[in-house]
């Protein structure tokens, strides 16, 4: 399978009260087109650094990231933004909804940033609510859905602009199990049905197993 993402000798450090903590140790790796890949780890293993690192959210101390052969890092902070709009899906712990706007409206909300036309992305905003289950409830703010609704409203958004890669950093962190588990059997679908690579990681051992890699972080290393 063609190549997707490749991490070329990622290191991290940050500095505290003088003092280099170091969190990730020349991590390289590569990640083909339809792959489902779990990188899994206990919490403070340095799992959403390396997640906003691939995603250009934050940079590497030493190392680089090529997309499609692309190096990222390489790239104007301006060209990293269009990147990430159109290349990439973000899924977080939270689901981070504007609270002004409705369902659809926040699924949308990656067209509006990208200056993208409405058209049959509203179309698409409507097939993914209904995809996600949420259909009737596309026209609630986000203080009218639950834990899990929000979440499902933020993977549909994730997948408004067609990305290329999903990057969901512990999308179930904040949901009981029953809510974790039928998002986790939606992005197992969605890998399927849409052939999306997908990364995401967790400290959970208990969601490993719905992806068809995994990969585990500790000590900076992953392996």
């Amino acid at each position: 399978m063609p190549n997707l993402l490749e991490a070329r000798n990622i290191g991290k450090s940050f500095y505290m009260s003088g003092k280099e903590l170091l969190v990730l140790k020349n991590v390289s790796f590569t990640v083909n087109k339809k792959e489902f890949i779990c990188i899994q780890g206990a919490s403070g293993s340095g799992k959403s650094t390396l997640l906003h690192i691939l995603g250009s959210l934050d940079k590497p101390t030493h190392g680089e990231v090529l997309f499609e052969g692309i190096p990222l890092f390489k790239k104007s902070d301006e060209r990293l933004a269009q990147f990430r709009n159109e290349k990439l899906g973000f899924v977080f712990q939270f689901h981070h909804l504007l609270p002004e706007f409705t369902a659809l409206e926040n699924v949308l909300m990656p067209a509006f940033i990208g200056g993208k036309s409405e058209g049959d992305l509203e179309k698409r905003a409507h097939e993914l609510l209904d995809y996600v289950g949420l259909s009737a409830r596309k026209n609630h703010k986000p203080g009218e859905l639950s834990g899990g609704e929000s979440q499902r409203v933020a993977l549909a958004r994730a997948l408004i602009l067609k990305p290329a890669l999903i990057l969901a950093d512990e999308p179930t962190g904040n949901l009981d199990s029953e809510n974790a588990k039928k998002i986790f059997e939606l992005l197992k679908d969605l890998h399927h049905k849409m052939e999306t690579t997908i990364i995401y990681v967790t400290h959970d051992a208990d969601w490993v197993s719905y992806a068809d890699k995994t990969w585990h972080l500790k000590n900076g290393d992953l392996s």
